[in-house]
């Protein structure tokens, strides 16, 4: 009856793990990689938001950033705005 039961359950098992490996694992990674991304943002770094906005840092506070985005014209984004960040040299 037992073994029954197991070969009952071999399906949903390897869809889960298959769900895993392909979807959520990725998913994770991402996630993290962006995270890292967020809170190593320095001043000059070039970044693009979410939003498609392109500017330069010019100041970071702990949960925001102020994004030039033309001459005397910034604006201030929340962090987790940021889709891609480019690093600048100093």
């Amino acid at each position: 009856m037992e073994a029954n039961a197991l070969h009952q359950l071999m399906p949903l098992i390897f869809l889960f793990l298959i769900f895993y490996f392909l979807l959520i694992r990725p998913q994770q990674k991402k996630q993290k990689q962006h995270q890292e991304m967020v809170t190593n943002l320095k001043k000059n770094d070039e970044v693009v938001t979410t939003g498609g906005v392109h500017g330069t840092i010019v100041a970071v506070k702990d949960k925001t950033f102020s994004l030039r985005i033309d001459e005397g014209t910034k604006v201030e984004l929340n962090k987790e705005a940021v889709a891609y960040c480019k690093k600048t040299r100093q």
